[in-house]
Formats: C-alpha cells, sequence, structure tokens
C-alpha cells in the first residue's frame, strides 16, 4: 500500500470528482433532501454507510466469487442486491430509533437504494483497483477508503447546499423560481466553484 495512494483517493473523491457535484451522481436526494441541515445531514450519514459497507461486500463478492467462477457479467445485479440489503437495514433502522427522522426522508430513503452514487463507486472500485482481474496490493483498503471519501463528499455537498438553502427561506426570491428551480441553479453554481479544483495536479 502507498501513503500517497490514499492521499490521492482522499482528494480527488471529495474536491476533485466529487460525486454530487462532478460525477453528478445522486441528485434526486441531493435536491429533494437538503432543504434542512439536519436532514441532510442524517442522510449523509446513511449514504456514507451504505456506500462503505458496500465498498466491503462488493469487492469481497467480485474477488472471491465472481472473478474464481467467471461470473464478471453479473457483477451489476450482485451489487445492487447488497446495496438494496443494506438500504433496508438502514431503513429499519432508522424507523425504529428515529420515526420522525424517517418521516422527513419520505420515500428517498428507500430510493437509497437505486441511488447512483452508492452503485457508481462499487463499480468505481472495481475499475480502480481491479488490472486484469486481479485485485492490485491494497485494493480492499483502497475500496474502503474511497468509499468514505465518497461518502464525506456527498456529506460536504449536502451541507453546503442545505445551508445556502435555509439562509434562502428568509430572502424574498421570485415565486417562480422559489424551490426546485432555484435549487438547481444553487447546485449549478456549486458544480462550477468544484470544477476549479481540478487543477490540482498529483
Amino acid at each position: 500500500m502507498n501513503i500517497s495512494q490514499f492521499l490521492t483517493i482522499f482528494i480527488s473523491s471529495i474536491f476533485i470528482y466529487n460525486v454530487i457535484l462532478s460525477r453528478f451522481l445522486g441528485i434526486c436526494s441531493f435536491v429533494a433532501i437538503s432543504k434542512e441541515t439536519k436532514s441532510a445531514f442524517a442522510m449523509s450519514l446513511a449514504v456514507m454507510f451504505v456506500i462503505v459497507m458496500s465498498s466491503m461486500l462488493t469487492w469481497s463478492i467480485y474477488n472471491f466469487l465472481l472473478v474464481p467462477f467467471h461470473l464478471e457479467y453479473l457483477r451489476t445485479i450482485s451489487f445492487i442486491l447488497v446495496i438494496a440489503s443494506f438500504v433496508q437495514l438502514v431503513e429499519m433502522a432508522i424507523r425504529k430509533f428515529a420515526p420522525p427522522l424517517y418521516r422527513a426522508f419520505g420515500i428517498y430513503l428507500p430510493l437509497i437504494t437505486v441511488n447512483c452514487a452508492v452503485l457508481g463507486v462499487a463499480v468505481l472500485n472495481i475499475n480502480m483497483f481491479f488490472v486484469k482481474g486481479k485485485a492490485v496490493e491494497g485494493s480492499f483498503y483502497y475500496s474502503v477508503f474511497q468509499g468514505i471519501c465518497v461518502g464525506i463528499g456527498y456529506t460536504l455537498a449536502m451541507l453546503l447546499m442545505s445551508g445556502i438553502r435555509e439562509r434562502l427561506e428568509f430572502c424574498n426570491c421570485p415565486k417562480p423560481l422559489k424551490d426546485f428551480p432555484l435549487a438547481f441553479i444553487i447546485a449549478s453554481i456549486m458544480s462550477l466553484a468544484f470544477m476549479g479544483f481540478n487543477g490540482f495536479k498529483f
């Protein structure tokens, strides 16, 4: 394992290739749940948990099951099953221990199952850390760390967006721009700002 590789994953996952603002994955929950900081942070933690745990399991399934038996073509469907299982676990836990938060999430909590950000990280880990069907040295740790960093990047984007939208509630903006139209405009400006990180060189 290489420390510089971990640093590269950290910076690129959070800033340069932010899962929401650069890769444009998970936009649905980003726009819908970012009205309040509390809900946005809770959703971010749920998504991070699912991303990290699915990164661990999908790497193991791919390395120890799909590759040895030449079943790589089942990668997508097996990854979706793993993600769906963890989302159900998170949903049941939130419904039991935080009913108000469960009601605040509404339909968007089970939609983590089809959140392309979660599946995108699982696929990205395989594409980056497997060469010709073989895991590179330290690939498991790289995959888990990348899952954590992507989750941090997701959280950063959600908190920035929710903070801006909460302040805009006190502004007198034109009625046609309220809520989702203004949210997409803000997301576009944030995305342009994050594109400035593309100048980083490693």
